[in-house]
């Protein structure tokens, strides 16, 4: 016993110390001021969409008249254009650093309510695998509308159960600058008991957005961004891509990498490439809808909240990745949202393990790392070693989405230990969320 002592008192003040709210808050901050450096200056052009494609938007806006999404159709849904225009506070020369210091601000508050602004060390492990997941996926985690959508989206998760009106409607804000967080908000509307309130705020959101593109005139473009990316093809990174790379690779006749002037960025061409671009929209709704109903079955046979909320979000998420025509870096940020809601659940006693995903994640993000933006290029010119780590990470992708359907599938299992924990607590969910009604 007298041995132990010392180790005891080790282990515990290396715990205190990881645990510690500034310690935490000086290693995010420090990891996001770290990809804003990358995202300057490293090559490969991290910050592309951002210093050529959100800033061209705003240049023409404010120089010529010329607003897309309300003078034109858009490929993003209209409240994408608030950061943009806020990213030219600075004016244009310093348009990335704004932009960045607008990520850094929003990730900085999703932190602060993460780990309740220092009150609650039992989320450490879910605080600290943020910071290792944003280091593994690198400046791409900074560097587009996506990093807007993640901060806004995890501080809804944390909130959606004590409050859902304020959830829903910070959610339904988050899907009208990109539509991801839909999936989000339909885990929260089949597993949530409070999904009315859920729904209405985010149709309150939505009304004010409709009227507000109405009135400024935009109201024939303002649904736009829901086709414009149909007609597009096979993007290089998605995952059913990954047969034409390699047939490409092999040099099948008919199989190259082409880039899309239209759509700005490279795609991929083969035999039967055409009609698989065609059906992956609609297998992705199918996709979608499949999760939705087996997540509706397991509410039905008696799954707790604590134990589907965090699953079901992250196999819709998945699935709107794994079965996309459309790969880009960028989506892997939205692990984040769906992992940190289980990892929070989990160390509050309510919800199963996140080990699991959590680490596939992080290795998803490492190696999409590696392929943007750093050896693209390679990508590009069919290395077999980067066809070889896109292959990977394309196939984790399927992995994480059998683990969380799994996971929605056995939550009944769960059901019964779930109501114990109902019983021995006033709210069962109220340890996922920072806002508990103190």
């Amino acid at each position: 016993m007298t041995d132990a002592a010392p180790e005891l008192s080790r282990a515990t003040g290396i715990r205190a110390f990881v645990t510690h709210p500034i310690v935490l808050a000086v290693a995010f901050v420090g990891t996001n001021v770290l990809l804003a450096f990358i995202g300057l200056t490293a090559w490969g052009l991290p910050l592309g969409d951002v210093t050529l494609v959100y800033k061209f938007w705003m240049e023409q806006a404010f120089q010529n008249g010329f607003w897309v999404g309300i003078d034109s159709v858009w490929v993003y849904p209209i409240l994408a254009i608030l950061p943009m225009i806020g990213a030219t506070a600075l004016g244009f020369d310093l348009y990335a650093v704004t932009w960045l210091w607008i990520v850094g601000i929003l990730n900085a508050v999703a932190f602060g309510v993460l780990i309740g602004w220092g009150r609650r060390r039992d989320r450490s492990v879910a605080a600290w695998w943020w910071i290792a997941f944003l280091l593994c996926l690198g400046p791409i985690a900074v560097g587009r509308i996506d990093s807007i959508t993640v901060p806004v989206a995890i501080v809804a998760m944390l909130v959606v159960v004590a409050r859902p009106l304020l959830g829903g409607a910070l959610l339904a804000v988050a899907a009208w600058i990109k539509v991801w967080p839909a999936a989000l908000v339909l885990a929260c509307v089949i597993a949530l008991r409070e999904r009315a309130r859920v729904v209405l705020g985010a149709v309150l959101v939505t009304l004010v957005v409709l009227l507000g593109a109405i009135a400024l005139g935009g109201g024939g473009s303002v649904l736009s961004f829901v086709t414009e990316q149909t007609g597009r093809g096979l993007q290089v990174e998605a995952p059913v891509s990954t047969i034409w790379m390699w047939m490409a690779r092999a040099e099948v006749p008919g199989s190259l990498v082409y880039y899309d002037d239209d759509i700005l960025t490279f795609q991929v061409l083969g035999p039967g490439s055409s009609a698989a671009a065609a059906i992956m929209t609609p297998l992705m709704a199918v996709a979608v809808a499949i999760v939705a109903l087996l997540m509706i079955r397991a509410v039905r046979a008696g799954a707790h909240p604590s134990d589907l909320l965090a699953p079901g979000s992250l196999a819709l998420v998945t699935a709107l990745i794994a079965f996309n025509k459309v790969g880009s870096p960028q989506f892997v940020a939205w692990f984040a949202v769906p992992i940190i809601v289980g990892l929070v659940a989990h160390a509050s006693g309510i919800g199963r393990s996140f080990a699991v995903p959590a680490t596939l994640a992080v290795i998803i993000a490492a190696l999409t790392q590696l392929i943007y933006p750093y050896f693209y290029g390679w990508l590009l010119a069919l290395d077999v070693p980067m066809l070889s780590v896109i292959t990977a990470r394309n196939v984790l992708y399927f992995v994480v989405l059998g683990w969380a359907i799994h996971a929605i599938v056995t939550s009944t299992r769960e059901a019964r230990t779930s109501t114990e924990v109902a019983l021995q607590r006033p709210s069962t969910l109220a340890g996922v969320v920072l806002a508990d009604k103190e």
